[in-house]
């Protein structure tokens, strides 16, 4: 089978790791983390190599609490495992950062990162998001074979699924014609709160059945081609400094969804949506921990997971 790179996007993750920092939140009996299980499926599933997108100032945290555990699995397993960094200066030539811009330019550019690595079909992930096990093995079996060089696909989760019982949360809904198993768009929404209809933003009701993005897309690539999916994002992030960031130089970002909903109305790209009935969590509150510790336990009493998490790949 073809080579499959798992890309997780890690450099949300705070400076001074300890209390407080949701992605580094222990779930497992054994003080595991969210992105412990992600890699875990990844590997089961067959992706043979790992790249973190990190920032400079955590590179020798990150590796002392995560990296170094996981590399030594890797190395047992045969998985690959590389570093790359989301830098704030990392943009097209010849923009400058603008003057008191200190927030990073958003997921579209972390994947950017990683494109000096990534030469095969790839998977791209949040780090403190758990997607479940069926997530990956479509995605691993979706890559592995070939597409035209526009076809994109994300796992399609569902939103009731995804909501949070502590607060609003941000998803990437999806338009999908009636029977159909492609998306027509991509609208990135914020302030969606549960409620007991379903779900709501901005006091206009959701359908809590649509299908929604949760970061987690897939990008084919033809034997001995670099993706082509980068060169769409390469040039969509030159695009993105000449008409988003003169109007809000501070907060303006790069997002994965958005620059693909665009590319779908332009009729630019396909999306392929994999159905995954497996229930998402994470921790957007600090109120959610409680909720993703019990829900780990159960998966590793229902048989899921070993309680001692790798001992069984």
């Amino acid at each position: 089978m073809q080579p499959t790179t798992l890309l997780i996007m890690a450099a949300g993750i705070g400076s001074r790791f300890g209390t407080g920092i949701k992605q580094l939140e222990p779930v497992g009996l054994n003080g595991e983390i969210i992105m412990d299980y992600s890699i875990h499926d990844a590997i089961e599933a067959g992706f043979d190599k790992i790249v973190f997108i990190i920032r400079p100032d955590i590179e020798a945290d990150f590796k002392e609490r995560i990296g170094d555990r996981v590399e030594k699995v890797c190395v047992r397993l045969g998985v690959t495992v590389a570093y790359t960094f989301q830098t704030l200066p990392d943009i097209p030539r010849p923009n400058t950062v603008p003057e008191g811009r200190t927030k990073p330019w958003g997921t579209g550019q972390a994947v950017l990162s990683a494109k000096p690595f990534i030469h095969e079909p790839f998977l791209v992930i949040n780090a403190d998001d758990y997607y479940g096990k069926t997530a990956f093995r479509r995605m691993r079996d979706w890559l592995s074979h070939e597409h035209a060089d526009n076809a994109i696909a994300m796992a399609g989760f569902i939103l009731k699924n995804t909501l949070s019982d502590h607060g609003s949360v941000t998803r990437g809904i999806c338009k999908v014609e009636k029977g159909h198993s492609h998306a027509l768009d991509v609208v990135e929404t914020g302030n969606i709160l549960k409620t007991a209809a379903g779900a709501e933003a901005d006091g206009v009701a959701l359908d809590p059945d649509s299908y929604v993005s949760m970061n987690f897309w897939g990008f084919p690539a033809r034997a001995g081609m670099d993706p082509s999916y980068m060169g769409m994002l390469e040039e969509g992030f030159v695009d993105f400094f000449k008409t988003t960031v003169p109007s809000n130089p501070q907060k303006a970002e790069y997002l994965l969804p958005t620059h693909i909903g665009g590319l779908l109305r332009e009729g630019k790209v396909t999306l392929k949506i994999l159905e995954t009935n497996d229930k998402w969590f994470g921790i957007t509150y600090q109120e959610d921990k409680a909720a993703v510790t019990e829900s780990i336990r159960s998966l590793i009493e229902s048989g899921v997971y070993a309680e001692d998490l790798y001992s069984d790949l």
